[in-house]
């Protein structure tokens, strides 16, 4: 039984064409899933189909194998936590601290419990500084680590993150990729995440969706999406910077094994130049 699926999700705005066409779509546990698109693709509207904010105009969705009902909503939004590209739009208490614990004080839980899962969430993301601090006196990068913190005190199983470089400046960023790889040892949360930097891709992802106006055009492992140059192109994708420069060099001639992350690109130039002056 899978964590999060979708069977022919379809969605439609009021007035206008598919949102989302088609969509098939697999979470299981302990996972690491990008999802890739231009703006417009459908991704955000995927994602508010994870806990219930929007209901399908044609299709499915399971949580657990079960769809998401007026009765169990509560149990789903528990469940799947979702940070949103905008900061602001889930961030509004008096202070970080007091934001940081709604979701836990909404869950009915005590008080001893609220404090360490928001010491704990604030921890995870650095920001125990920030505790009394107005939140939207706060940096965008700030805000979304707020916002993040705020899912993470739910203790969801699913975390899904809407664009959640965005803002950020590039010690944040890597602090951000540190916490999801840790989350896989720490905790086996799963995290659905879309970005724009495909670049960041191939260092947490386990597996990708590339969305294309409300449809995924292609799915697979790093290696599996990242091979497919031309299809990425026409959905207006890059391909990461490793793989781009090894093929370049492969294709004049010189032996390099393709590698995707940094580790594997260090080890595949100590291999290909090994023994040369």
């Amino acid at each position: 039984m899978h964590l999060i699926e979708t069977r022919d999700l379809c969605y439609s705005y009021s007035g206008s064409s598919r949102a989302l066409d088609g969509i098939n779509f697999i979470a299981p546990r302990n996972a690491r899933i990008a999802v890739l698109g231009s703006n417009g693709a459908g991704k955000s509207t995927l994602f508010k189909h994870f806990n219930g904010i929007f209901k399908p105009t044609s299709g499915s969705i399971l949580i657990r194998g079960e769809p998401i009902t007026k009765q169990n909503v509560r149990e789903v939004r528990k469940f799947v936590g979702i940070v949103f590209q905008n900061a602001d739009d889930q961030i509004f208490a008096p202070t970080v601290e007091l934001d940081v614990a709604f979701g836990p004080t909404n869950l009915g839980l005590d008080e001893e419990t609220i404090h360490h899962r928001v010491r704990e969430a604030l921890h995870i993301m650095g920001i125990e500084d920030l505790a009394g601090r107005v939140p939207h006196h706060l940096s965008g990068g700030e805000k979304k680590r707020v916002a993040i913190a705020g899912a993470i005190a739910m203790e969801p199983e699913v975390l899904v993150l809407d664009e959640p470089t965005a803002g950020l400046d590039p010690k944040g960023i890597h602090d951000l990729l540190g916490f999801i790889s840790d989350l896989k040892k720490s905790s086996g949360m799963t995290v659905i995440f879309s970005t724009h930097d495909v670049s960041l891709v191939p260092e947490i992802a386990d597996y990708i969706y590339v969305m294309s106006k409300g449809r995924i055009v292609a799915q697979g492992t790093v290696a599996e999406v990242f091979s497919q140059t031309e299809l990425l192109k026409s959905v207006r994708l890059d391909v990461p910077h490793y793989p781009k420069l090894i093929k370049s060099l492969q294709e004049k001639g010189i032996p390099v094994s393709m590698a995707f992350t940094f580790e594997e690109a260090e080890k595949a130039f100590l291999e290909a130049f090994k023994g040369r002056s």
